[in-house]
């Protein structure tokens, strides 16, 4: 009897303990970041990006194609069922759309350089697979021997009898394409154009990708050059004249547009979504298979979550892989109504950098803001290259702050570093802003091996891949169940970033003014801000959906900004009087 009790409330024990346990891994917004930091390994992330590095993916050739039905293959087994094949009761769905290219695609095979009596070859495929010029055609099987002509003045290039001859340049070669192969009838353009931040003279073997314009009529070719090639052949040329042998091998067919979306529908206000997009073309690994390989996680995690109850999103999260720019340009436009719900766009682009190797850090590049008009303090653009914007350019909304403070966070718990940069453009993040949609970019610079053949996969690393992936997944939930109570939480977040923001511009203010420059560029940097954040408060409504007391909070935080962006002013007036 008294045994049987024991097996019984030792029993009951157990059932509790177990029962507690499982209600602890339930997720919400206290536990997201303790819970997914334990369920985001990395690993798919990881063997995706290894699978996808693989290729040379232009949109429409075979890596790209293989790329789009590997992250298929992988959603359905967690889950996710063919829209063709899906009924109303299924909550995670994908879709394959396809599109005849315009165009045919491009796809490289082999190629080498030879020069002429010497045994060594100046560049080979197996060791530099961006040596290829996208949209070169194939050379006869036997190569073509030509003289090498070095135009080293651009400007000079139409007194040159080019005619038959190989042009050397050191420029992109699809700058003097029309004028040395269309015009003067060279046969080919071998080029050098690694820009510093490459690091060149270290990175000796690095070819960063080129291309040149395609035409079926000519059926040319270019070859692009590593700083050692470069070196190697300007040092012949200068003992004499120089014969290059050149062998190229592509493929250039007629092929069709694939992108592939997954929708997790929300179960309450399904309409609305966040959209992740991830582009597949392009010949690297941090770029951007790292994106690939992150979104796809991210994406059967959260189907993971959801089949084990243990997460239900009440906004729709949609993932995107496709042709950068093209593929996410086409989903905000082609669809005015789904558009008009799309409420933040996130782009994954070069997420998964070992910085130790490649150098830079990983970044936030944000929505415009003043810090794309004046760029100063901690504010910096990258070597990739920014633009002075303007005022009417600025994009206010909380998506920054709100993003930068969970990624300071994961910063903190991993000992990882992130940072920002102003607005640049060039990836997913810019037909989400065209359409005014909130949208931001996630990345990583400077990197060494940026575009070129030597970003591989021994230059990921897994741990980024799932702070990238774990701080993505925190910020969507969050987002895709947000209510009054996370409205209020972010302004307060936007009323602090914006009294610490214009207490940074005070004191970077007073400096310039010290230093002689004019007043009213200060106050007009100052004012700026003030507007910024005035207006970022009013963008928490969208997601509230009782918004009086909300209303009455962000007036507060208006009042508060618009007092010291004043008192602020007239203090840096007396610093100039002064």
């Amino acid at each position: 009897m008294f045994k049987n009790l024991l097996l019984s409330t030792l029993f009951l024990f157990v059932f509790i303990s177990c029962k507690k346990e499982k209600e602890v891994q339930l997720l919400n917004s206290s536990n997201y970041f303790d819970v997914l930091n334990k369920e985001f390994t990395g690993d798919l992330a990881f063997e995706t990006t290894s699978f996808v590095e693989k290729y040379w993916r232009v949109v429409g050739n075979t890596g790209f194609n293989k790329s789009v039905y590997r992250i298929a293959e992988q959603l359905e087994k967690a889950g996710f069922v063919n829209e063709d094949k899906a009924t109303k009761k299924d909550i995670l769905t994908y879709r394959i759309e396809k599109r005849p290219l315009k165009k045919p695609t491009w796809e490289s095979v082999n190629a080498i350089v030879e020069i002429e009596g010497e045994n060594i070859p100046l560049l080979q495929h197996s060791t530099n697979r961006n040596m290829i010029a996208l949209n070169s055609y194939s050379t006869p099987k036997e190569g073509v021997v030509a003289e090498v002509i070095y135009v080293k003045n651009l400007n000079t290039i139409k007194t040159f009898d080019v005619k038959g001859k190989i042009i050397f340049v050191e420029t992109s070669p699809s700058r003097v394409f029309n004028e040395a192969i269309v015009k003067g009838g060279a046969v080919g353009v071998i080029s050098y154009s690694n820009p510093k931040y490459l690091q060149p003279e270290k990175n000796t073997t690095s070819i960063q990708f080129r291309s040149i314009p395609l035409n079926e009529k000519i059926q040319s070719w270019g070859i692009a050059m590593s700083y050692e090639a470069k070196e190697r052949l300007k040092a012949k040329l200068l003992k004499g004249k120089v014969s290059l042998k050149v062998t190229i091998a592509t493929n250039i067919y007629p092929s069709e547009e694939l992108t592939i979306i997954a929708d997790i529908k929300g179960s309450v206000i399904s309409k609305e979504r966040l959209v992740f997009s991830a582009h597949i073309q392009e010949p690297g690994a941090n770029d951007n298979a790292t994106g690939v390989g992150v979104a796809l996680e991210m994406a059967t995690l959260t189907a993971k979550l959801i089949e084990e109850k243990r997460f239900e999103p009440n906004r729709t999260l949609t993932f995107l892989w496709g042709d950068e720019i093209v593929s996410t340009n086409r989903y905000v436009k082609e669809d005015s109504v789904r558009a008009k719900d799309i409420k933040w766009g996130i782009s994954l682009d070069m997420v998964g950098e070992d910085t130790k190797k490649t150098g830079g850090t990983f970044l936030i590049e944000k929505m415009p803001d003043p810090s794309a008009i004046w760029t100063r303090g901690n504010d910096k653009h990258t070597e990739w290259g920014g633009f002075k914007m303007k005022l009417d350019q600025m994009k206010p909304h909380y998506l920054n702050d709100f993003l930068i403070d969970k990624f300071k966070e994961q910063g903190k718990r991993a000992n990882w570093t992130v940072n920002t940069n102003p607005f640049e453009g060039g990836s997913d993040h810019v037909p989400f802003l065209k359409a005014n949609i909130p949208s931001v970019l996630f990345w990583h610079f400077t990197d060494q091996f940026y575009h070129t053949d030597n970003d591989r996969i021994d230059k990921v690393s897994k741990t980024t891949l799932k702070n990238v992936g774990v701080t993505s997944l925190v910020s969507a939930y969050t987002l895709l169940n947000a209510n009054n109570t996370t409205a209020k939480s972010i302004l307060k977040t936007i009323e602090n970033k914006a009294v610490s923001r214009l207490q940074q511009e005070q004191k970077l203010s007073e400096i310039s003014l010290k230093k002689g420059d004019s007043l009213n560029t200060e106050i007009a940097i100052i004012s700026a801000w003030n507007d910024w954040y005035f207006k970022t408060a009013n963008t928490t409504l969208d997601i509230a959906k009782d918004s009086t007391e909300l209303t009455k909070k962000i007036e507060e935080t208006q009042k508060r900004i618009n007092l010291i962006s004043a008192e602020i002013i007239e203090k840096l007036k007396l610093t100039k009087m002064n």
